[in-house]
């Protein structure tokens, strides 16, 4: 593994270490879901679940689309679509 995908990789785990991420990124898995939906799905406030979506989205973990007034977002990276699929087995039980 190269120095360029370790960084990669420790990038992309520091932005889902967030316990809200991580339940985002479980509402997510390998769907792609507007703002909108995150929030009623994961409980808190647009403004704060924006700010999470920003971050993951700065660090490469997810990908957006807009479609008229909405926003939907993705997981950017099959290799992040491995990891959180693990999580989901592990630790997400309530989102199957």
């Amino acid at each position: 593994m190269s120095d360029e995908h370790i960084q990669q990789a420790s990038r992309a785990m520091k932005a889902m270490s967030h316990p809200l991420r991580l339940k985002i990124l479980c509402v997510l898995g390998e769907h792609e879901v507007s703002v909108q939906d995150i929030v009623e799905q994961v409980g808190t406030t647009q403004s704060n679940i924006s700010q999470h979506l920003a971050l993951m989205r700065e660090k490469g973990v997810l990908r957006t689309r807009k479609d008229a007034n909405r926003v939907y977002y993705r997981v950017g990276d099959t290799r992040t679509l491995e990891v959180i699929a693990m999580l989901r087995d592990v630790f997400c039980a309530f989102s199957k």
